[in-house]
């Protein structure tokens, strides 16, 4: 894993686990890690992270709404299908 410096200016009070718990959980949002690996970044267990989430206001079900209409048409094609 890469180790990435940041410098704040003294007036930014925010502690380590808190900022590494916001860059992870913007990975995840975005899609550019998974569960796993925002976890592993934020320095905390996939439960824990996954409790967390919520406080910033990132969906653990990590997938555009668009996704699950997809997902419903084709539910209800094998359905018809099977009829």
């Amino acid at each position: 894993m890469a180790t990435l410096t940041i410098n704040l200016p003294e007036t930014v009070d925010i502690d380590k686990r808190h900022l590494s718990m916001l860059v992870a959980s913007k990975l995840y949002e975005q899609g550019r890690v998974s569960l796993g690996q925002a976890s592993d970044i934020a320095g905390l267990t996939k439960r824990s992270f996954i409790e967390l989430l919520s406080d910033y206001d990132v969906s653990v079900f990590n997938f555009p709404a668009s996704d699950l209409s997809i997902d419903m048409e084709q539910y209800a094609t094998k359905q018809a299908g099977e009829i």
